[in-house]
């Protein structure tokens, strides 16, 4: 499955990333072959992501922010074994080490607001071993040289990237993939 992951990260670096379920209908008929799913609830999720996976895509729960859902690790294994996403998004390294264990594939996210957030980034990358990081905010290219050259997952860049220029730098400067909301660059 990590394959795969990298694979469809390479074939269209733009990963559809849904805060509000109106726009899934958009992102499953956009060229996007990953989806970040940052909205729904427990009575919702199943239906998602069977629809997502449905159309051939890869489908990531960030499970911070979905409803219903206490964040423990009881939660992660319903998910895992009722919903069968392809993998989950989180900050929370708990979160992170269950979802790993449980053989689901795992995405970072990471606010790098300062040089320590940098330096804090690094390490947790390394014990954690996500299969890959999202750094936030994704408008910062001198950033995402400087940790692609020291991490060793792919890097996605998220979180106010508007412009098809936001992601050809985002990818010029060593990230793998990009995720947005901003649904006319899930066709780029």
């Amino acid at each position: 499955m990590k394959e795969i992951f990298k694979n469809k990260m390479e074939k269209h670096s733009v990963i559809a990333a849904v805060k509000d379920i109106s726009k899934l209908e958009a992102a499953l008929d956009s060229k996007s072959e990953i989806i970040f799913l940052l909205c729904g609830n427990i009575f919702n999720l199943e239906d998602i992501v069977k629809k997502v996976k449905g159309r051939n895509k890869l489908i990531f729960i960030h499970v911070d922010l979905i409803d219903g859902f206490s964040k423990d690790a009881t939660a992660l294994k319903y998910i895992h074994e009722k919903i069968n996403p392809d993998g989950i998004i989180s900050t929370k390294n708990n979160q992170l080490k269950v979802a790993k264990e449980l053989g689901m594939l795992t995405v970072q996210r990471l606010f790098v607001i300062d040089s320590l957030s940098i330096d804090t980034t690094v390490k947790t990358s390394s014990v954690i071993s996500p299969d890959a990081i999202e750094i936030m905010p994704g408008i910062m290219p001198k950033i995402t040289k400087k940790l692609s050259s020291v991490i060793s997952v792919p890097i996605i860049m998220g979180g106010l990237i508007s412009e098809e220029e936001d992601v050809k730098k985002a990818i010029e400067s060593g990230a793998l993939g990009v995720s947005t909301s901003c649904s006319p660059l899930w066709e780029l």
